[in-house]
């Protein structure tokens, strides 16, 4: 049995490369709700209420491999409906790999800019 400690930090921002910074934003409002609190050329930011999400123009940026390569960070969303969820993500421009590890218990996509999350319910 694991005992639980006194945390030593708490996360408030997830820092994510970003070619779009703004786009970006925009579309993780849209999936996790929130307030954008900057928005320009060069960086966003999202206020999700629980922690944010900073997104800094990187000009080399290159999606993560998948599978293979290197992942990079993921997120793992929990989604009320895995099938309806899938579909709105979809239609907000998320991408659906070929390669599902899962087996119907979860879904790998990724976002417009290729950053790979999971959503399961």
């Amino acid at each position: 049995m694991t005992t639980n400690i006194a945390a030593l930090a708490e996360i408030t921002t997830i820092v994510v490369d970003s070619v779009r910074p703004a786009a970006m934003a925009e579309f993780y409002r849209t999936v996790l709700g929130g307030q954008i609190t900057h928005s320009d050329d060069d960086f966003a930011a999202l206020d999700t209420g629980r922690f944010q999400l900073a997104f800094p123009k990187t000009e080399d940026y290159q999606a993560p491999a998948w599978p293979g390569g290197t992942k990079q960070v993921h997120l793992d969303l929990k989604v009320a409906d895995l099938d309806a969820a899938e579909k709105e993500l979809l239609d907000l421009g998320a991408t659906k790999p070929d390669f599902q590890p899962g087996g119907g218990d979860w879904v790998v996509l990724a976002d417009p800019e290729g950053h790979l999350f999971c959503i399961a319910s």
